[in-house]
């Protein structure tokens, strides 16, 4: 397992919060999401052999939010 500290733009709420944890978890090989709404990022745990980082990535994009590389 991969753990990965995320930054993603554009959160400001709850729901936020909760989309990208629900959107990441849904990947094969999330095993664990913590979203830190006032750092504004993730901490991601996850099988790199299931998923790739840009997986997690592209995830997070689809919800509406920016990714910071």
């Amino acid at each position: 397992m991969e753990q990965k500290t995320i930054m993603i733009k554009g959160m400001t709420c709850d729901h936020c919060k909760s989309a990208v944890r629900t959107a990441l978890l849904e990947l094969d090989g999330v095993s664990a999401v913590e979203v830190h709404l006032e750092e504004g990022n993730a901490d991601v745990t996850y099988d790199s052999d299931k998923v790739a980082a840009s997986d997690l990535n592209e995830a997070i994009e689809e919800q509406g939010y920016d990714v910071e590389s």
